[in-house]
C-alpha cells in the first residue's frame, strides 16, 4: 500500500504557500513539499498537526492506495 495524501488541496483551501503551511505545522517548506510529492511518510504526530491545521480529519488528508504491479 502507498500512502497518498491532498495536502496541496488542502494548503489550496486554506490559500497559504508550502512556506506558510510549515510554520503552522511545525516543520519547513522541504518538508511540506516531501510530503506533498509523497517521498516523505509523515509521523503520527505531524499528520494529526496538518489534519488539525486544515480544520480535517487525518483520513480526509491521507489516505492509503493499493500498489499496482507495476510498483511493485
Amino acid at each position: 500500500m502507498i500512502l497518498q495524501n491532498r495536502l496541496k488541496v488542502f494548503r489550496a483551501i486554506l490559500n497559504v504557500n508550502q512556506q506558510e503551511m510549515g510554520r503552522l505545522c511545525g516543520v519547513s517548506r522541504q518538508t511540506i513539499s516531501l510530503i506533498e510529492r509523497g517521498d516523505y511518510s509523515p509521523s503520527v504526530t505531524l499528520a494529526l498537526t496538518i489534519a488539525k491545521v486544515c480544520g480535517v480529519t487525518v483520513e480526509e488528508v491521507f489516505y492509503l492506495q493499493e500498489e499496482t504491479e507495476n510498483e511493485k
